[in-house]
């Protein structure tokens, strides 16, 4: 099992979920079986109790279960179906540790966040990507996007977990990708700061970003990729710019052309395969017809 890890830095919302359904879908497109975990570093359960206002509409999964909404992404872009324990919340994590501990399974131990809880989450990620599919087959590839951004405290015991992860694994086994905001000042100029001072919060806790990829409006120049790759140690081709697109379903497009298919494939020593080209056919197909939508929420509310 190889896992790609997906975290966030600058602020939030830059899109972190599309990112990583991407991702999947390009490493889909080249046969590899593919699936997926999200965290979500909230007390919460679940997203089923929360205001729609803060944290959008949740996403149903064939189980019942009420998950975050990136959980959706997942199914349409890698078209699979998940289960509850592909959305591990703190909550999840926290309530099986104390139940643990009330049943005297640590054998009167003093429970800390490091090892148990840190131990619950990594037996949380490998559960979920061990899960089987319809057919009975397995994953060969995970991808883990780790909710919130890069220094909040609620991030704090599963990014540990993470970094934990990366020395078990063999170093063919494990990618993280680091996904930021590459802002504009009045006069167009990309600012890398931001990215720099994410990237250092990241490697204070013991990660080292692999790819990243800068969100932005315009897509990022060789220059800015150069200073980037310059002051956050990874080669250029590891520097993916990911400019706002028109179509969330042309992302995956958007990112081979940037080349992280090759970076991809380099880092996790994936063999080289055909590329099934039906997805990029289908986005760029000129559609004539309009159809209306009707579309079953929980809350009537237009932004979310």
């Amino acid at each position: 099992m190889k896992y790609i890890i997906v975290t966030g830095g600058v602020m939030s919302g830059l899109g972190k979920g599309i990112t990583a359904a991407s991702v999947g879908r390009i490493l889909k497109n080249r046969g590899y079986r593919v699936t997926a975990v999200k965290i979500d570093p909230y007390l919460n359960i679940d997203a089923g109790t929360m205001n729609p206002a803060q944290h959008g509409e949740v996403f149903v999964l064939k189980d019942g279960s009420e998950v975050d909404l990136d959980l959706g992404n997942y199914e349409r872009f890698l078209d699979i179906e998940l289960s509850a324990s592909h959305n591990i919340t703190t909550g999840k994590v926290y309530r099986t540790v104390i139940e643990k501990e009330r049943r005297g399974d640590f054998l009167g131990e003093t429970v800390q966040i490091i090892p148990h809880i840190t131990d619950q989450i990594k037996t949380c990620i490998r559960q979920a990507a061990e899960e089987e599919f319809p057919d009975g087959t397995k994953a060969d590839i995970c991808l883990v996007e780790v909710g919130g951004t890069v220094g909040d405290i609620e991030s704090m015991p599963f990014l540990e977990a993470i970094r934990q992860m990366r020395g078990e694994l063999p170093p063919h086994d494990y990618i993280l990708i680091h996904v930021t905001l590459i802002p504009a000042d009045t006069m167009g100029d990309m600012k890398t700061k931001p990215t720099q001072h994410s990237v250092k919060a990241l490697r204070e806790l013991g990660l080292h970003a692999d790819i990243i990829v800068g969100r932005s409006e315009h897509p990022i120049s060789a220059g800015t990729k150069r200073k980037i790759s310059a002051f956050c140690d990874l080669p250029q081709s590891a520097v993916i710019s990911a400019a706002t697109a028109p179509d969330t379903y042309a992302v995956p497009m958007e990112m081979e052309k940037e080349g992280i298919a090759d970076v991809l494939s380099s880092h996790l020593a994936l063999d080289k395969k055909e590329v099934d080209t039906t997805w990029y056919r289908i986005v760029n197909k000129e559609y004539t017809n309009r159809v209306t939508v009707a579309i079953v929420s929980k809350y009537g509310i237009e932004d979310v």
